[in-house]
């Protein structure tokens, strides 16, 4: 193939940083202008100038030479990080309650002894003013009342915290950092958890066999995704912490030696769950093929790591708190829809099943894709297991919290799969739009990942399985032993 003239490769270049500089552009309007949740309709159309443009400013990227496209993608990550720090949370009010966790901790209480309304602590919020505003009429969209009379930035004031804990130790060391900053603290600890993600993104996708650089371009499906900005910096969802450990677990400890790999994977992974718990979903993904040859005893070695990380984790907290570190978490599953008695979610199941059958049909799926994933997954990328059984997860569930995806975003940008995308775009439709998009966004996502998977199919098929590099190969690059015979 004839080299493509320094020029052309200029070009390409300047057009593709334009295409950047109009996104950064619009999301910064989307921030400063574009709505809240209280007033969602200006959102619609900022969002989907937004997503246009991260589409065209990645694909005009693939043309980019790839000695100028990791530094453009680390760049461009970093713009779009800093926008979400234009504005305070604009679409979440979650960041509030992790400074309140903070602060609870730092005065020596567990977060999960007491709601925030709860008389044992009316010092401690009296002391605490940008998180319980006093005065004002407590009419704003990220404001409530509290049912002892007091204005609250918290939302369900009246529950105990639900968050896991190494999220809590992440809140307790963002209100201990905050100063005067209040919520802007967590917004910047999400641009510094989205940036480092993106470099972690970049120092793995260099590893990947063929072409030097080819592959850098998926980074930016992460870092340059109108999500991160919104729901990682922004409203600095703790979801972008658990995905940072994750990417780093499934990515990083390939390149350790001998036996400490599986180990360090399992306790990054083990630390991820212990953040927001959909990380388990990637556990399968780090084990894939393992059912397609005979056990080992050293396969014991990454869950046992990945459940002592979990455990550990919890330890200081249960000797606080004993069972009450479960916190608000089944009262939350309940008034999300995920019991039997009241089915909002599993959307598309319900398509087949009836509504009392809908969670074991989901479960079913899940089963499923981790069965197959286990059997037929490739160990050299642990990562592509993990984004099918997170993604089929989120399909099956349906939730309408887009930051969920987030997990999704940054296995994408592992694999390259964009099609995956459409799964957090389901989750903002619903959550802009409220049920009634449930069913039909997420039923387009599902659509979007299927003809996704049939294009890369039918690719495979004309060019005679030359897409890439082959699997023994590709393993042997990324470190990893191809099973022999008897295992």
């Amino acid at each position: 193939m004839p080299e493509t003239p320094p020029a052309r490769r200029s070009a390409a270049t300047a057009v593709c940083c334009l295409a950047l500089a109009a996104l950064v552009v619009a999301l910064a309007l989307t921030v400063t202008g574009g709505g809240t949740l209280g007033a969602r309709r200006p959102l619609h159309a900022w969002y989907a100038a937004d997503a246009l443009l991260f589409a065209l400013a990645v694909g005009l990227l693939r043309r980019v030479p790839a000695r100028r496209a990791g530094g453009l993608v680390l760049a461009g990550g970093v713009l779009v990080a800093a926008v979400g720090l234009l504005a305070p949370p604009r679409t979440s009010d979650d960041a509030y309650r992790y400074l309140w966790d903070g602060r609870v901790q730092w005065a020596g209480i567990s977060p999960y002894a007491h709601a925030p309304d709860d008389p044992a602590l009316a010092a401690l919020r009296a002391r605490a003013p940008e998180l319980f505003p006093v005065g004002g009429d407590c009419a704003g969209w990220d404001e409530r009342r509290a049912v002892g009379g007091f204005c609250s930035h918290l939302n369900r004031p009246a529950v105990r915290t639900v968050y896991p804990p190494v999220a809590e130790l992440w809140f307790a060391g963002l209100y201990r950092a905050a100063g005067g900053w209040g919520v802007r603290a967590a917004q910047v600890g999400g641009a510094l958890l989205a940036v480092a993600t993106t470099a972690v993104l970049l120092a793995v996708l260099r590893r990947r066999p063929g072409p030097p650089g080819r592959a850098l371009w998926r980074a930016a499906l992460w870092g340059w995704c109108p999500g991160v900005a919104v729901w990682a910096v922004n409203d600095a969802h703790v979801d972008v912490l658990g995905a940072l450990l994750t990417v780093a677990g499934l990515g990083l400890a390939p390149t350790l030696a001998g036996r400490g790999r599986a180990a360090v994977r399992g306790a990054l992974l083990g630390a991820a769950t212990a953040t927001k718990l959909l990380p388990a979903l990637a556990l399968p993904g780090a084990m894939s093929g393992l059912l397609a040859r005979r056990p080992r005893p050293r396969d014991l070695v990454l869950p046992l790591a990945a459940l002592a990380a979990f455990a550990l984790g919890y330890l200081p907290y249960v000797l606080a708190s004993g069972t009450g570190v479960v916190g608000y978490l089944p009262g939350y599953l309940r008034e999300e829809g995920y019991d039997q008695d009241r089915i909002d979610r599993f959307a598309l199941v319900r398509l087949l099943l009836p509504d009392r059958a809908a969670p074991y049909g989901a479960a079913l799926v899940l089963l499923a894709l981790v069965l197959h994933v286990l059997r037929r997954g490739d160990p050299g990328r642990p990562w592509r297991g993990a984004l099918l059984v997170t993604g089929g997860a989120l399909l099956a569930a349906t939730p309408g919290y887009p930051w969920y995806g987030l997990l999704v975003v940054a296995l994408v940008g592992l694999d390259g799969r964009w099609e995956w995308l459409a799964v957090p775009v389901a989750g903002q439709l619903v959550y802009l739009l409220g049920g009634p998009a449930q069913r039909p966004a997420y039923a387009a996502a599902l659509v979007a990942v299927l003809a996704g998977a049939a294009l890369r199919r039918a690719v495979r098929r004309r060019t005679g399985g030359r897409a890439g590099p082959s699997t023994a190969n590709r393993r042997r690059a990324e470190g990893v032993r191809a099973p022999g015979p008897g295992g």
